[in-house]
């Protein structure tokens, strides 16, 4: 089935999230890495400037204001601060003597600086100062530049203080540009290369992509479109070529297997077949005559004898040659040629035949046995089985007698039909026959397997308890009515057996 669901243009491929994350996202941290570095360059440089700026300032009002300190003009003072502060770039400006009292001051300014370090220094050193201070709940950048008379001893300082938050709002103003063109750029990258690849490739990689999607959900003759740039439509056309490859090899493959798997099956018979094929016929004829010979004077011996020791030999001798008629039945039955059953093959009455089978072995069985259910189902009134009722029979009198042997309480005969597929992978429905001899016994040891089970004389009886033909018998009459054999534990308690059976039922001829 396809996919109804085009693809979206921002949904991100794999390819574009490689693109985006090896690409383009290394050149945007690298600009903005770029960005950042000359932002904090600009930054450096602006303080500079605004200090520069309140140097100046102080240094032009240094000389007047020392002048007027000589003279203990403070008028004069006041007005050389006044004249500072309308120029309108600082908040505050004031004049202290050497011992920090203030003379004069202009705007925002601190009281007392008699006890303040930068005081002692500033006179100490005669080199100005520069202090970042808290003046009336007010972050300020204070700028100290010392006052000296005609013979050059320091005779006061002049303080003149901004707002640290001034030196901080050039910079953010110019940050918020430059980020913000870079998130501009960035996202107009983004959609770029976005829109860009899916235009330029994403949409036939999603064409190939869903061509080989429909290919997997099925569709073996569907073929990708051939078209794009030119790297996507030769991967296209390998594609095409591959698939075409592949559904040549798999049609020669499949035929190979089927014809394998024939010649294997003939195979297989003809090896069973050709190992007692020859014995079997020997050993019908031979021994049958002396058997009878041999079973009929024990019989005679056993009615005119009157020692106990003497009847129980005879009675064993009896019992070897009975198992030894036996055997050379199954080994009959075994080797009974094909040719001889096309002549009795018609349908078959499910429901009548299973009771019958299981008649027959509770007969055989002590009073002690086990408990016998049958669950005959009838099979629906357009199908039927089309089987040789009597080796049928045979193949589950068998089953059943081993299950009774094996039993502790209970063996079940059923049947129902099930549906399968005709062919692997195709819809076309097939009818079966499903029969299950089930018994409580001790079930299969681990590792036991079907083909093991069915191999001729291969037993899991004691010695002298089993022929080892008994389920090879059964395997024979599954082959020739094409159908197939599982015998595996039981899952539903705690031991016991089950052997499945299926055989394919007929559509009715109507005619």
């Amino acid at each position: 089935m396809t996919n109804s669901k085009a693809p979206a243009i921002w949904r991100l491929s794999g390819i574009q999230r490689a693109l985006l994350i090896y690409v383009v996202v290394p050149i945007l941290v690298i600009v903005g890495f770029g960005i950042g570095i000359g932002l904090d360059r600009i930054n450096v440089q602006e303080q500079e400037r605004l200090k520069d700026d309140l140097e100046l300032l102080g240094r032009a009002i240094r000389v007047p204001v020392g002048e007027a300190l000589a003279a203990n003009d403070e008028a004069a003072v006041q007005r050389a601060l006044d004249s500072v502060f309308e120029i309108g770039r600082i908040y505050g400006a004031s004049v202290f003597d050497v011992n920090g009292n203030r003379i004069a001051v202009a705007g925002i300014a601190e009281r007392d600086l008699s006890r303040s370090r930068v005081a002692q220094e500033l006179v100490m050193t005669g080199e100005q100062q520069e202090r970042v201070r808290q003046i009336s709940g007010v972050r300020m950048f204070s700028h100290f530049l010392p006052v000296f008379d005609d013979l050059r001893q320091a005779n006061g300082f002049i303080q003149i203080n901004r707002q640290a938050s001034d030196f901080d709002a050039t910079f953010a103003r110019l940050s918020a540009w430059a980020w913000g063109i870079w998130v501009a750029m960035a996202l107009l990258t983004l959609t770029i290369v976005i829109f860009g690849h899916y235009r330029g490739v994403g949409r036939y990689v999603n064409v190939l992509t869903q061509s080989m999607h429909r290919v997997e959900a099925g569709e073996r003759d569907y073929r990708a479109p051939e078209n794009g740039p030119g790297e996507l439509a030769d991967i296209a056309h390998g594609l095409n070529s591959m698939l075409d490859s592949m559904q040549r090899g798999e049609v020669e493959l499949e035929a190979h297997r089927q014809h394998e798997q024939e010649m294997e099956r003939k195979l297989q018979y003809q090896e069973k077949m050709a190992a007692i094929g020859g014995v079997a016929s020997g050993v019908a004829h031979e021994l049958g005559a002396p058997l009878t010979i041999i079973d009929g004077r024990a019989r005679r011996l056993l009615k005119n004898s009157n020692d106990a020791e003497s009847e129980r030999q005879l009675t064993a001798i009896r019992g070897q040659v009975a198992r030894l008629t036996r055997i050379v039945q199954q080994l009959l039955n075994y080797c009974r040629p094909a040719a001889e059953q096309e002549t009795l093959i018609l349908p078959v009455a499910i429901t009548k035949l299973l009771p019958e089978i299981i008649d027959n072995v509770r007969h055989e069985q002590p009073e002690n046995g086990p408990e016998f259910i049958v669950a005959a189902t009838p099979v629906p009134a357009e199908l039927e089985l089309i089987a040789d009722e009597a080796r049928l029979e045979l193949a589950l009198v068998n089953l059943v007698r081993n299950a009774a042997q094996v039993a502790k309480k209970q063996v079940q005969l059923g049947n129902e039909v099930v549906q399968k597929p005709a062919l692997e992978g195709s819809d076309e429905i097939s009818h079966w026959l499903q029969l299950d001899v089930l018994d409580d016994g001790p079930g299969l040891t681990q590792g036991t397997t079907t083909e093991e089970l069915v191999t001729p004389f291969f037993t899991t009886k004691g010695q002298g308890e089993g022929t080892g033909l008994g389920l090879a018998i059964v395997d024979n009459v599954v082959r020739e009515h094409r159908g197939s054999l599982v015998i595996e534990n039981r899952t539903d308690i705690a031991s016991g057996c089950r052997v499945r059976i299926q055989l394919p039922l007929q559509l009715v001829d109507k005619d």
